[in-house]
């Protein structure tokens, strides 16, 4: 089986490299399991294995093999708990395998090529759907944002600096600020935006890949504002964050708060880190983005 470009850089590690060689030895346990025929893998997935699979009785699926991360420990449980309601339905898993059979989105294209206001008409849509209760087992947001926390210098300081440290110190405070004053508690997707959202049958659009924490639902619009995708500008990023506040009646300044941590706690190594600096330095503009408003509820 060939593995996909976007998986090569988990050779850079031992765990990723033990992963990618056992590949080929998951793939077959699960579809003999669950009896699959499969496909050529999908190009595009960069942190686990997905192909197309037909199921015993002709119905398409999609078979998702999971490198095992933290991020990712909990996404059969949310999906299971969204039951299909704005989400792709889980159909089987095996936790030991950390393989999921998921229902195929068809045709599957990205809400990311849509218009970015309708795109952002969509989901605000699908966020309040997916704001369901949230308990055991999903992580806190309080207990992940202690661990955005502890080390965040040391991570940017081994990616090289790669941006102003005052954008860091900012990325703390948030982190210091917020945890404690959460309002209620609900399933957050944390990772939901263009590429994300897959053009569906069942439903007009469906989310895939959550990264699932139980948290307010500030954290919510994070991955929103910043997505670049959907308009990369100062005018664009505040649009984004006036309209997520006002139509989703969610608190402005602890939505601003949670995307500047979030996005400097994630951005140290990535590839697209000077977009996502960019935003945090257009919220940290006090003049822009109106009034210091307390963070504490």
């Amino acid at each position: 089986m060939r593995i996909p470009d976007a998986l090569k850089w988990l050779r850079s590690s031992a765990e990723g490299s033990a992963w990618l060689d056992a590949l080929p030895r998951l793939v077959h346990a699960c579809t003999a399991a669950w009896v699959l025929q499969v496909g050529k893998p999908y190009a595009a997935s960069s942190v686990s294995l997905a192909l197309p699979a037909t199921r015993p009785d002709g119905s398409p699926a999609v078979l998702k093999i999971q490198f095992p991360d933290r991020e990712s420990e909990y996404e059969a449980d949310a999906l299971a708990r969204w039951d299909g309601e704005g989400a792709v339905r889980l159909l089987e898993q095996d936790r030991e395998l950390h393989a999921l059979l998921l229902e195929q989105c068809d045709p599957g294209t990205p809400l990311s090529r849509e218009e970015p206001e309708r795109a952002l008409d969509v989901l605000i849509g699908l966020l309040p759907r997916l704001w369901v209760p949230a308990a055991a087992p999903f992580r806190l947001l309080a207990e992940e944002a202690a661990w955005w926390a502890d080390g965040l210098v040391a991570r940017w300081e081994r990616a090289g600096r790669p941006f102003e440290r005052r954008l860091v110190d900012a990325a703390l405070d948030m982190l210091v600020v917020l945890p404690d004053s959460q309002g209620e508690q609900v399933l957050l997707h944390q990772d939901l935006h263009g590429d994300n959202v897959l053009r569906a049958a069942r439903e007009p659009w469906l989310a895939i890949d959550p990264k699932p924490l139980a948290g307010e639902r500030e954290l919510g619009a994070a991955p929103i504002i910043r997505s670049f995708e959907l308009g990369h500008g100062r005018q664009a990023v505040l649009r984004r964050l006036d309209r997520l506040a006002a139509e989703l009646g969610l608190d402005r300044a602890r939505a601003r708060g949670w995307t500047i941590a979030q996005t400097v706690a994630w951005s140290c190594d990535s590839d697209d880190a000077s977009k996502h600096m960019d935003t945090v330095r257009w919220l940290l503009e006090p003049r822009r983005v109106g009034s210091r408003l307390p963070l504490s509820r």
